[in-house]
């Protein structure tokens, strides 16, 4: 792959991750509750997550989760299940956890919310394959296709690091804990909300 596809590349993965949605408000959320660590393993694990479905697109696998619409819809309604119990669970909790009560307990949850909201999105599977659809050639080799799922990973891993750093600045994020139970029940009513559309678009296609 010549470096101006590269960048090319990096470019379209960059804007797809600024994109709002499901993602933004879980690792928010995660980076309120749980602190600049927690966030941090909220994004580097959504990262992965998105990674996974690249190296399913190079591989030929993500072909079978965009065409067969059982394991499409059956992946949609999982998200949307899962969107739903964090936003019950925050809904009913009411106020973040006290951020230096078991830093470790918060990142490894962070971490696995925001692997599975990524692992639960099958249309990462349909955007992977009309994105690397564009770059995939037939001479590219195993490290062309490996370097293009990277890219995708790392570069929705660091956008999402970076939401996560200036939203952990000194002092910024004590002050919005102290608004914690109305935050909480904000990012709960949010979730859930957006489980409901893609439920709505799931049922109705």
């Amino acid at each position: 792959m010549g470096f101006s596809q590269w960048l090319s590349l990096l470019g379209i993965c960059l804007l797809g991750a600024m994109s709002p949605g499901p993602s933004l408000a879980v690792i928010l959320r995660s980076t309120l509750s749980g602190g600049r660590a927690a966030g941090l393993s909220a994004a580097l694990a959504h990262g992965a997550g998105v990674g996974l479905y690249g190296l399913l697109t190079v591989t030929g696998l993500a072909v079978l989760v965009a065409r067969v619409p059982a394991i499409f819809l059956t992946l949609q309604l999982g998200g949307a299940l899962y969107l739903v119990y964090l936003g019950v669970g925050a809904l009913r909790g009411g106020a973040p956890a006290n951020l230096a009560a078991a830093p470790g307990t918060h990142s490894r949850r962070a971490a696995r919310e925001g692997f599975l909201v990524a692992f639960l999105n099958p249309k990462l599977a349909v955007f992977m394959l009309a994105l690397f659809s564009q770059f995939l050639q037939p001479g590219f080799g195993t490290g062309d296709k490996v370097l293009m799922a990277v890219t995708v990973a790392l570069t929705d891993a660091c956008w999402y690091a970076l939401v996560v750093l200036l939203l952990a600045r000194p002092g910024f994020l004590e002050r919005l804990g102290r608004r914690g139970p109305i935050i909480e029940r904000a990012f709960g009513a949010i979730l859930i909300a957006l489980a409901l559309t893609v439920l709505g678009r799931a049922l109705s296609m």
